[in-house]
Formats: C-alpha cells, structure tokens, sequence
C-alpha cells in the first residue's frame, strides 16, 4: 500500500488483485468502516459479493451513523457528521456509490450539487444571556496565546506523548473564543489527547478562516443513515453480500507462526447460540475494534437515559484480540475511566408546535421550513453551565417527519454539572428537562417554559453513551492496534480505534474509509494509492494565512511575534521586492 495524490491515481481502475478468485472476507461491525472495506472489495479488490461476509450485532447496519424513528419515542438521532471537500477517501468511496435520491447520479454527485445550490454558512456561532449574540463572535481571540498553537504544531508526537490538552496550554488559552469554537465543534475537552489535537490543527489548517462561521463545513440532506448508510446498503445488497445482523463476534483466534500472523477462527454468537467459523490465509478478516455508541441507552420525555459504563460486543472483542498479542493494541486506554464530567449525552428535539420557532429563527435568521441550510451547525451557549449547543439541519431532517416538525440536536459539554435553569445535570434529566434548560437559553420567558416543554409543544430523547468521547483518551504508540498489524497474513483493524500509517484525525467519517481503504489495498496487494491526506499544513499560502486568521485579521506589524521589533521592521524590508511579499499581501498580512 502507498499513498498518492493528483489524477492520474484517482481516475485510474486497478488490475484484478493476482490470487483474488480463491479469497473471502469476514467483516466485523456494519459500521462505516466495514461498509466501506466490502464496498473497496468489491470495486478495486474485484472480489464476488457473494464471497464477502458482514457481521453486525445489531438489527441494523450504520454503527455511529444513526437516525430513526424510535417506536412511541421520537426521532433520534445520537450525534452528527461535519465534512468537508478535503475528505479524499470517502468522496472516492461515494463516487461509486449510486444515489438514491437522483437517477444515474452518484452519492457523490447528489452531495455535491447539493451543496452547490445551498452552501454552508452559520449566521450565528455563539450566544449567551439567554439568547443574545456574543459581541465578539467570529473573532478567536487568542491574543499572545495563538503562539501555542504554533509551538503545539512544531511539537513531535514522540515529545507530547501522553500530555493532555490542559497541561499543553495556559490558563488563558481556554479563555479564548477559539477554545469555545474548537472544543464544542468537535468535542475536544481539556483532559483529552494533546497529540490528537495536534493532528486536529494541522489536518484541518485550510480552514482556518471557516470554522468560526461554519462555510468550512458540508452536510447530507438527510440524517446520517438515510443520507449516507442507505446509499451503500442497497450497493452491497445488489452486489450479493451476506449480512447477517444480530451476530456478534466474540473472539478471532490468531495463530502466531514465526513472524506471521494468520487469523485462524471466529467465534460466533448467533441468537444466542455459539457457533465457529474456521479460517484459511485466504479468508481475510477486517474487525472493527471499539464503538463510541455501543452499550448507548435511551431515554424518553417523560425519563432520563439509564446511566451505564458497562463495555458492549466491540470491546469485549478487542479486549480478546489484545489478549494475544500486545500488537494488538490496548483497550483499556480507551474506554476505562473516562472523567465524570465527559460529554455522555445528546438528545434529539422534536418541535411539534410553530410557536417556538421565532426563537430560532431570531438567531439563524432563516426560515426553518425552506428546505435549506438552518444553523449551519451547532450554536454554543457559553454561559451553559452544561456547555450545551445545539444544531438545527435542513428540515425535514427524516423523510418521515411533518411539515411542521422540526428536529433539533442538542448535547451537553459537561456531564455532570448543574444545569443554569434545571438544577440537576444533563445525565440525570428527562426528555422534558432537556427542553426546559433548552428553551431557558433561547430567551422563553420563564412563565413558558413548563408550558412550552411539554410533548404538545416539543418531544426530547436523550441518549446516555457512555464512551463517545473515548477517541481522544490520552494514548501512546501502540495503544492501537495498526490497520494491518505487522506480519499479519489476513487480519486487519479497521475504524477510528486503528492506528493509520497516515496523519489523518479520528472521530471523522473519512477516518472510517481511510482506515477500511487502507486494510484492502494492503492485504490484497492492490495496484493503486491511497489518497494521502490533504497537504495543506505543507502549503505556506495555508501557513500565512493562518496567522492572519488565529489573530483576528490584524496585519504582521500588529502581530506580538516572539521577534523584536528591529527584526521584524528588517525582515519586511528585505522581502519587500520578492515573492514573499506576494505571499504575505495573498494572506493580507502586509
């Protein structure tokens, strides 16, 4: 396996993988990784449908990619996918994968033009004082402290090791904006990997200038399952591969012969009846180690989620893959003792009543009902004593829903603190005190708010998940298990909790099919690159243009570089008739 960039690998069809007629695949997890590992199978590897087997030990295929209608309970909808144009693996997995929606067109295609005709865009980032824009709202405010951001960037992995995010940065740097921004876009909180938010900065550099006012981001037009997991079901399904839900993998016993490592047997539990599947070198078996939503519970409007920490399928799994072998990485790190105040729960709104719209719509200045982008992503509540955000996507959200419903995501930051209205925390209320402490933030007078939270007017679930947040656990080398672990003959690790030769970041649905890309093309040897992962950390015109950016716009001269003064006034005279100076003037820092 090699990485590649440009044309002439992306366009390119690989010749039939040599030996491919005798080999079969075992899939554990429906998840995206495993969706996508038998979609690249099936298209580059040119493997029958028939000889790829998935198992999933759930009813239903999509692993974190969710959304349904649960039975006297509501929409539900546990989390959300931000993506953006630099997602090379999965815009060339979906450029295959037939739409649904449109005739003769890919997913690829429907995404695309539909972000074409409605772009992206927040028009509100940030509130507090129960629904007031904050006043610098698009500004990072970093100030002196966007030198640590730099200093973060130069680190080695190898040096940050185990540090977390809070012992990286000063006290000040969590007083930013930009720490507002960052943690709650993507669920970074100050106990979390240092190394993992390293990775988060340079992958996502290019978009320095998009992310306080969201056009860095894409979105489907549905939820996540409808949009994206419907698409590559029907695709497996017309190419004949074995799904088989309620099947749970316990074990794949690995035989350790010299340097080689060659998956043997997979124990199976199939409705509650123990069966064996025995293994050759050419039955390739992809597991998907770990789930941020396993062992997720439900609750209700009228009920909280039941509080749980109790370790589902995909980890008892991994934890008896680790077992063999320390290559196999560490689970553990991952899923045990996570802080109490973790982010553990979302929940989905159901606006049943038009009543409660104009509190929205103050802030998104969008007509919900136009079948166009709302929030653009999530608003942050930054005096939410549960760092509460919500997002509010293009309605409908689910095909299923009224005309005058509309679905809203809500999670909390903090899990264990105090709400500002409903004095309990998040993981201990109902559907009904989500909304309380929901509509208090959106500025409903507080005589309304019992009126207004009841199921006439809006129907909460909320999710209790007890290892969402387990991606950015503070982990050292080896801790997970490498895509193809060395001398593996026909194992392979896929998902966010496999270690990537690549630089890209976790909790990504690109992460999912890069990983799942990875594992085909290297166990079946297959003729053609990797998409490497967008370079613009590597690109100076990304550089310079975020320091402009991280400083709030203001031009060098006005910028506290760690150089005196007389050296930065002699630099700019000595690039003054060069092709820096066009450099500096593209990004508007001179």
């Amino acid at each position: 396996m090699y990485y590649s960039k440009g044309n002439y690998e992306a366009f390119a069809t690989p010749r039939k993988p040599k030996g491919v007629e005798k080999k079969s695949a075992y899939i554990v997890g429906s998840g995206l990784a495993g969706l996508a590992a038998a979609a690249f199978l099936i298209r580059d590897g040119q493997m029958a449908g028939e000889k790829i087997h998935i198992f999933e030990e759930l009813p239903v295929a999509g692993g974190s990619l969710d959304g349904t209608e649960r039975p006297n309970v509501g929409f539900v909808t546990r989390g959300g996918r931000e993506m953006e144009d630099h997602f090379e693996c999965l815009w060339d997995l979906y450029r295959s994968i037939p739409s649904l929606e449109i005739k003769g067109a890919s997913y690829l295609d429907e995404y695309y033009w539909l972000d074409k005709d409605d772009p992206n865009s927040s028009n509100c980032r940030l509130i507090y004082n129960r629904g007031n824009e904050v006043p610098d709202d698009g500004q990072y405010t970093l100030g002196k402290t966007s030198k640590e951001l730099i200093k973060l960037v130069l680190t080695p992995e190898e040096k940050l090791g185990t540090e977390t995010i809070q012992e990286f940065f000063s006290d000040a740097f969590f007083e930013s904006n930009f720490w507002v921004y960052w943690s709650t876009m993507f669920a970074f909180e100050k106990w979390h990997s240092a190394v993992e938010m390293r990775r988060y900065v340079m992958r996502f550099i290019h978009h320095i200038d998009g992310l306080p006012d969201f056009t860095a981001l894409k979105f489907n037009k549905y939820n996540q399952y409808e949009s994206m997991v419907k698409p590559l079901m029907a695709y497996l399904t017309d190419h004949h591969v074995d799904v088989q839900f309620e099947t749970t993998v316990d074990n794949v016993l690995v035989d350790f012969e010299g340097n080689q490592k060659v998956a043997r047997k997979l124990l199976l539990t199939v409705s509650g009846q123990k069966q064996t599947v025995t293994l050759t070198p050419n039955d390739l078996v992809f597991v998907t180690n770990g789930s941020i939503t396993e062992s997720s519970t439900y609750g209700s409007h009228d009920r909280p989620a039941p509080i749980t920490d109790q370790p589902g399928g995909s980890w008892m799994l991994w934890e008896n893959l680790a077992a063999q072998s320390d290559d196999f990485g560490h689970p553990k790190v991952f899923y045990q003792n996570l802080p109490k105040k973790s982010w553990f729960v979302s929940a989905t709104a159901t606006i049943e009543n038009n009543e409660l719209d104009p509190y929205i719509e103050r802030l998104t200045k969008r007509d919900l009902h136009a079948h166009k982008i709302n929030s653009g992503g999530i608003i942050t509540v930054t005096d939410s004593n549960w760092m509460m955000s919500f997002a509010v996507h293009r309605q409908p959200h689910f095909k299923e829903q009224k005309p005058n419903q509309t679905t809203v995501w809500i999670y909390g930051l903090y899990s264990d603190v105090d709400g500002n209205y409903v004095r309990k925390p998040i993981e201990n209320c109902s559907g009904k005190e989500i909304a309380e402490e929901f509509l208090y933030h959106l500025g409903v007078p507080e005589s309304k708010i019992d009126q207004l939270s009841s199921q006439e007017y809006i129907n909460v679930v909320p999710v209790y998940m007890p290892f969402i947040t387990s991606y950015f656990m503070p982990r050292a080398k080896g801790d997970r298990p490498k895509v193809v672990p060395d001398g593996s003959v026909n194992l392979a690790f896929i998902g966010n909790f496999a270690e990537s030769p690549s630089r890209d970041t976790v909790f990504t649905t690109e992460y999912s099919v890069r990983t799942a890309m990875e594992s085909v093309y290297m166990l079946l040897n297959i003729e053609r690159g990797v998409p490497e992962v967008f370079g613009s950390v590597y690109d100076i015109r990304e550089l310079l243009k975020s320091v402009y950016y991280m400083n709030d716009k203001k031009k060098l001269e006005e910028i506290d570089l760690p150089l005196p003064k007389p050296i930065r006034k002699l630099g700019l005279k000595k690039v003054e008739k060069t092709w820096i100076r066009e450099l500096l003037e593209e990004a508007h820092l001179i």
